[in-house]
């Protein structure tokens, strides 16, 4: 019997399926209602000791400190390498880098280099999010690849405004409205030391010249390159607080990587200003960057909160690796070590997350955990399917109280002959031999964290046990994609 369409049926099923369709939009608000934002700050080699809630009294930084007084600060919160590109290549797909072979960070021109970067077959968390029906942006910092291949908009990104290699000025030449201190081989007239004219210092501390960072490195809107006129912690800033003013009404998902407090040391001067006292002009340009970063945060927050978002949105805050203490005179203290090294001010880093009415406040969470983890996180509460094997874990039940064991009991980490193991409070690493025949150390981290003990003689069983554990562990690795 063949049914037929009248006027009447046309109008039920007309109204069915709006009735229908009005039910599912109601679910997808639900689910969108339902899946926070998520802001990821990242400061570039800031050391483990240098923001007031990590101890440090000198150079005041309360919006940061602000997020470790609304959430949970980590006293053990690690990276996947001690410096930038890798570092990123682990947090942003939620690997260990050297899985896929990212193992070491390409810097000038090796940047371009058409195979260096963050490989096409590895999903980000932008990738991942995107997919879940998020707005995604990166500003700031991308180092994981210069080439067409490796453009963050092919990497889930929507928009992007940054640059594309491991650092950038500030403020281009002539230096207007900031202090620079530049390295350099030899000062002008010849000899070592400083030599200083108004508002530019160089410095032939470090032995070398300050990298070309600018060298075929703009600034970038999407695909185009912009003309930039502010202090480029001002202009992210700037970018970041219109992105989230943007994108209020639906998840989104902003990677906010800041510049500072890497080299090039230029210190704007509202800020110099603020740290005359400071005798060393170091240090002083260096506490200057450190200020201005945070008064940027604090800007990002305010909207944050303008747009009545904190109870919807999940803030991580942390630095890409340790600092670079010669360098900057970024202290890691009281960790051994600093940026490119095993020890721990290396791989230990100002590690911060808030969520209001998620995660409680003020809390410090003494177990270790990894950079990797805020990957695993963000796609379980994006409602993601757990289908990307990863090397995090989820961190709410953990910071609600609803698991109470250590997230993690082994973490590894490989850069060419540089090495490390840490399983529960040990640690084995290895700085100073190859890798067929390493020079091991061993340290009791829960009782030595400056790693001022080496226990390898005297425990040599254990290096043993760990050293089975490390190559294990290392036959699941790939070689480097690149050096």
């Amino acid at each position: 019997m063949l049914f037929r369409m009248t006027p009447l049926h046309n109008c039920r099923r007309v109204s069915v399926w709006m009735a229908t369709l009005a039910c599912l939009l109601c679910a997808v608000e639900v689910v969108s209602g339902e899946q926070p934002n998520i802001i990821l700050l990242v400061a570039d080699d800031l050391g483990y000791g240098e923001l007031g809630c990590q101890g440090n009294s000198q150079i005041p930084t309360p919006h940061i400190d602000s997020i470790a007084a609304h959430g949970t600060r980590f006293t053990q919160g690690y990276v996947t390498a001690p410096n930038c590109s890798p570092s990123r290549a682990g947090f942003l797909t939620g690997r260990i880098p050297t899985r896929f072979g990212y193992e070491f960070n390409p810097i000038g021109a090796r940047n371009e280099d058409p195979g260096t970067g963050l490989p096409p077959d590895e999903r980000t968390i932008a990738e991942l999010l995107h997919d879940q029906g998020y707005t995604t942006g990166l500003i700031g910092k991308w180092h994981l690849g210069g080439a067409a291949d490796y453009h963050p908009h092919r990497h889930g990104f929507d928009e992007f405004f940054g640059f594309m290699h491991e650092g950038h000025y500030f403020v281009p030449p002539p230096y207007d409205g900031v202090t620079t201190m530049l390295r350099r081989r030899t000062l002008p007239g010849g000899g070592l030391g400083r030599w200083l004219s108004d508002q530019l210092i160089y410095t032939t501390h470090m032995g070398h010249d300050e990298p070309d960072y600018d060298a075929n490195n703009p600034i970038i809107r999407s695909g185009q390159p912009v003309i930039e006129h502010e202090y480029l912690t001002d202009a992210f800033t700037r970018e970041a607080v219109d992105f989230v003013d943007r994108h209020a009404n639906k998840p989104f998902f902003l990677y906010l990587a800041y510049n500072a407090v890497h080299s090039p040391l230029q210190g704007a001067d509202e800020y110099m200003r603020r740290f005359s006292h400071f005798e060393d002009i170091h240090r002083r340009i260096f506490a200057a960057m450190l200020s201005n970063l945070d008064d940027s945060v604090g800007a990002v927050l305010d909207k944050v909160r303008e747009k009545q978002l904190e109870k919807k949105t999940l803030i991580f805050f942390l630095s890409d690796n340790g600092g670079p203490t010669r360098e900057l005179t970024s202290s890691n203290l009281p960790l051994r070590g600093e940026k490119g090294q095993m020890y721990e001010g290396g791989l230990r880093v100002p590690f911060l997350a808030q969520w209001k009415g998620q995660i409680p406040a003020g809390r410090v969470f003494e177990k270790p955990i990894v950079s990797v983890d805020m990957f695993a996180t963000a796609a379980t509460l994006s409602g993601a399917p757990n289908s990307q094997t990863t090397d995090g874990v989820n961190l709410l039940p953990f910071l609600k109280g609803e698991r109470t064991e250590a997230p993690h009991e082994t973490f590894f980490w490989r850069q060419g002959s540089k090495t490390a193991l840490r399983y529960g409070d040990l640690k084995l690493l290895n700085m100073h031999g190859n890798l067929n025949r390493p020079k091991w150390e061993l340290y009791d981290i829960a009782l030595d964290m400056g790693e001022t003990h080496d226990l390898a003689t005297k425990l040599p069983e254990k290096v043993v046990e760990l050293e089975r554990i490390w190559r294990r562990m290392n036959s699941e690795m790939m070689e480097p994609r690149f050096r």
